[in-house]
């Protein structure tokens, strides 16, 4: 019973990924054994399997992991709400929106370090600096998926919740934010990668604990190996987000209704 069952799972594109990661593997070891390239750059992976061995038992490591977790989940909280509140702003008001949404559009590919200047002097050089750039990183995709988003709201949606006389509160919880439902989840997983790559970047430039500074000091030692256990972590943090939050866009009603 069970091998039916993993072969029915086994999917052709499931298995292609499977393919491309051993390969990609294959490839990897290959140069690293080869000599063509310097071990330094290019570790063995049973090097670095060995490192990430060492850097999981270490309680600093669990420290540090801590201090990039909540550096993270404050800056989606900031940056993902108030991108939703912009977002519905500009998309429910079209006048609004022609104003103001061409800034956003503007600034979304912006690289936000280029503001770490001067968010260190607004908030300082502590957490709190880590936290605002990876807000100020979430904050667009949200705003720009829930902009377009409403505008995409089924017009019959907004037909019978005016029928019914519903007020803009109402029809905001009963009419808009339902119908949204995917899309604030994309926004959040487009928020939660550049919420991330915020946080990260601004630990890489100036902290004292966190995942960032912990690949920065292991490569400022030389020892490659634990910065690539580093990313391997920072890798399976964010690929564990990404499919919590795609199994919450399965669920919501609009993804089971596309399946």
């Amino acid at each position: 019973m069970v091998a039916p069952r993993l072969t029915r799972r086994l999917t052709p594109a499931l298995a292609l990924q499977i393919a491309t990661l051993l390969c990609l593997w294959a490839l990897w070891e290959g140069a690293a054994q080869s000599g063509l390239v310097w071990r330094g750059a290019v570790p063995s992976s049973v090097a670095v399997l060995r490192a990430l061995g060492a850097m999981l038992a270490s309680r600093a490591f669990y420290r540090d992991l801590g201090v990039t977790l909540g550096e993270v989940a404050a800056a989606v909280a900031i940056g993902g709400a108030s991108g939703l509140v912009a977002g519905l702003v500009l998309g429910i008001n079209r006048f609004l929106g022609r104003a103001f949404e061409p800034y956003l559009h503007y600034l979304a590919p912006t690289p936000k370090i280029v503001f770490l200047p001067v968010i260190m002097l607004l908030v300082g050089v502590g957490a709190g600096s880590k936290v605002a750039l990876g807000a100020l990183s979430g904050f667009f995709p949200m705003a720009l998926s829930v902009a377009v988003g409403v505008r995409e709201v089924n017009p019959v949606l907004l037909r019978v919740g005016r029928s019914f006389n519903l007020g803009p509160a109402q029809m905001l919880g009963k009419i808009y934010l339902p119908a949204l439902t995917p899309t604030i989840i994309v926004g959040l997983r487009l928020s939660l990668g550049l919420a991330l790559v915020g946080c990260l970047l601004a630990e890489l430039n100036l902290s004292n604990a966190g995942l960032g500074f912990l690949a920065m000091q292991a490569y400022n030692q030389l020892d490659i190996p634990t910065t690539y256990a580093v990313l391997l972590v920072i890798f399976a943090l964010a690929a564990l987000a990404n499919a919590v939050l795609g199994r919450l866009a399965h669920r919501s009603p609009a993804g089971r209704v596309r399946r």
